[in-house]
């Protein structure tokens, strides 16, 4: 683009300069007046008034239309007035034609197409870059219009996205929450019934997942929430696993559990996924949860050997993992799923420290 500029610059004042110097007589008045005006054109860029007036010598000259023409145009971009833009042809065709007519003796036909000529020599140029800036201005505010346009359409797309994830979260919300608190209050009731000392606890845990349940729920679709989900928040899962008869084993080697929240979340569901996992799929196999920070990154790593009786059938469709590695992924993590030949499992997840 630079060097656009400067091919364009030189030309504007080549271009004239070779107009003049072609003249027969190039050391005459007429000659080196439209050359100098012509060597002072860089100026018309940020003074267009000077320009055309340092080209009004030459104009009286003879030799100044080819200056007075790119600098005219340069005026005319300038985009003054309309009043102002006429004085100014008024005044280049008048210093133009008044030797004309003080040194030859014409009729009056002659004359008015004189005057005609050099109105519209001069008026041209000025019409001509007031009109580009015009087209200029047009086109800019086209593209300020059209900004502003997809701008309003991504609006009200956003907020119809954001109005239907609304409604499908309050449709979660009460079909899923109804259900799991009827799951919380039926289990409080066996609780206070029954006589059977196993029966009571199994029936109270049941209680208190149903209410950790509703309640990360509730955070995930943004109803508000108390439930925390972090890397102190693993040894709790893992420990409600264990009170659900699941043989888990947990290793933390974190030096440095400062990590940003996301990567705390997401942390978090690797575990309870993997654990989910690992239960339906291997009942009875030793899980094996590792947390270690290495090189700058938080590793997770869930092991569970070959299953001990049958898979339990929960009705899930099974998509748990696929949405597992998004979640990873916009943590800016890696995760890696490894099934081994005896009928084991590994999931391993990197996730960064710092995002």
């Amino acid at each position: 683009m630079r060097w656009r500029h400067l091919t364009a610059e030189v030309l504007a004042v080549a271009i004239p300069a070779g107009a003049v110097l072609a003249a027969p007589d190039p050391f005459g008045y007429p000659a080196v007046s439209g050359l100098i005006a012509a060597l002072l054109l860089p100026l018309r860029r940020r003074w267009p008034r000077i320009a055309v007036l340092l080209c009004l010598p030459a104009l009286a000259g003879g030799l100044g239309w080819p200056a007075s023409i790119v600098a005219l145009f340069a005026l005319g971009r300038a985009q003054p007035q309309a009043r102002s833009l006429a004085w100014w042809v008024v005044l280049a065709a008048a210093v133009a034609v008044a030797p004309v007519l003080i040194f030859q003796s014409l009729q009056v036909g002659a004359i008015v197409l004189t005057l005609a000529y050099v109105l519209l020599a001069a008026g041209a140029p000025v019409a001509l870059g007031a009109l580009v800036s015009l087209r200029q201005k047009l086109a800019e505010s086209l593209r300020r219009l059209e900004a502003a346009t997809a701008a309003e359409l991504e609006a009200k797309a956003e907020t119809a996205r954001a109005d239907e994830r609304a409604r499908i979260a309050r449709e979660i919300h009460d079909a899923v929450g109804h259900h799991v608190t009827l799951i919380a209050v039926e289990s409080a009731a066996l609780a206070a019934t029954t006589a059977d000392t196993e029966a009571k606890e199994t029936a109270s845990r049941l209680r208190g997942l149903a209410k950790q349940a509703l309640d990360e729920m509730r955070a995930t679709l943004g109803l508000g929430s108390t439930c925390r989900t972090g890397l102190d928040t693993i040894p709790e899962l893992v420990g409600q696993a264990r009170a659900a008869g699941v043989d888990v084993e947990l290793t933390s080697e974190l030096s440095d559990p400062d990590v940003p929240p996301a990567v705390e979340r997401a942390a978090y569901r690797v575990v309870q996924e993997a654990l989910t996992n690992a239960s339906k799929h291997a009942p009875g196999a030793v899980i094996k949860v590792d947390l270690a920070s290495r090189a700058g990154a938080l590793h997770i790593v869930v092991t569970n050997g070959a299953p001990q009786g049958e898979p339990v059938d929960v009705g899930s469709g099974g998509s748990g993992l696929a949405g597992l590695s998004e979640r990873v992924r916009m943590a800016g993590g890696q995760l890696d799923a490894t099934p081994f030949e005896d009928g084991g499992f590994q999931l391993t997840a990197v996730l960064p420290k710092q995002r």
